[in-house]
């Protein structure tokens, strides 16, 4: 088999070019479409006058449409017509001059600058003003916003403020007529110091007097404890847990715990920051870790 390929490859090889010329003038110029196209070819129809009929020979009479007189007869003129026809004639012969247009001088270029800049100066002045009129009525929206929320947390802290006082009120008055003891131990008695206040809910650790601070730290002496620098119109009693090192130095302070009466910004902000600069007495077999409470008591100024 190897043999005769080899014997015959010349004939194979001629017969596989010659079918790829005829294959190349077939797709070139078979596979063309004729130009012009061929116009397309309609049906030819028989005569007629109906869309039925009957019978094999064509009628010799054929149709023809009606035409009809195009012509338009001729009207004979009178001489009233004509003398008319001669006034309208004479009449339309007077001719009036016509007015004379006046030429409009034209704008000096520069002048015409001038007024578009002023134009736009104003545009812009005026633009201005709108945007100086929306910034204000923002401002004016803002501040009374502002003032709503100044209220009603000074409300809110008025109402708590208020709750309490009854609270510490009533169970005064109910300790009075029926306990002999208050606290929060398992012993029986009066859980305090008596040098304290009976208003007061801290029942352990120290107060400054009139300062309005106290603090509640197990076994540890305060070395200072700055007061609440602030400046706003408003009152309540903040706590603040701290965490205290052996050092007696306060390492976080964290403000609004439970026993506070307010969370006003002000307040609050000031509270932490006095906690912060607070110093203990150093006690090195002390936690190394301590925690604590420091309350301030904020009145109006």
């Amino acid at each position: 088999m190897k043999n005769y390929f080899i014997e015959h490859r010349k004939g194979l090889f001629g017969t596989i070019v010659f079918h790829v010329i005829i294959a190349i003038i077939f797709i070139i110029f078979g596979f063309r479409t004729p130009l012009p196209l061929p116009e397309e070819e309609g049906i030819l129809i028989n005569f007629g006058t109906d869309d039925a009929g009957f019978g094999l020979i064509e009628p010799t009479v054929s149709y023809q449409p009606e035409q009809e007189d195009a012509s338009v007869p001729e009207v004979a003129s009178s001489p009233e017509s004509e003398s008319t026809t001669t006034e309208e004639e004479i009449l339309t012969q007077e001719l009036e001059e016509a007015p004379e247009v006046e030429a409009v001088p034209e704008k000096d270029p520069e002048l015409e600058k001038k007024e578009r800049e002023a134009r736009e100066a104003e545009e812009r002045r005026q633009a201005e003003l709108e945007q100086q009129r929306l910034e204000e009525l923002e401002r004016q929206r803002q501040e009374e916003l502002e003032r709503q929320r100044r209220e009603e947390e000074q409300r809110r802290a008025n109402d708590i403020q208020n709750r309490i006082g009854d609270a510490l009120t009533g169970a005064k008055n109910q300790a009075q007529n029926t306990s002999t003891g208050e606290g929060v131990t398992d012993s029986i008695g009066n859980q305090g110091r008596q040098d304290g206040s009976v208003e007061s809910t801290n029942r352990t650790g120290e107060g400054l007097g009139d300062k309005g601070i106290s603090f509640s730290l197990e076994g540890r002496t305060p070395q200072s404890l700055p007061k609440p620098e602030y400046n706003s119109q408003a009152e309540g009693i903040v706590v603040v847990a701290v965490t205290v090192d052996r050092n007696g130095n306060v390492t976080s302070a964290t403000p609004g715990v439970q026993g506070s009466t307010t969370l006003n910004d002000n307040l609050v902000s000031a509270a932490k920051k006095a906690a912060l600069a607070a110093k203990f007495d150093r006690k090195p077999e002390a936690p190394a870790t301590q925690r604590g409470t420091i309350t301030y008591i904020f009145v109006l100024q």
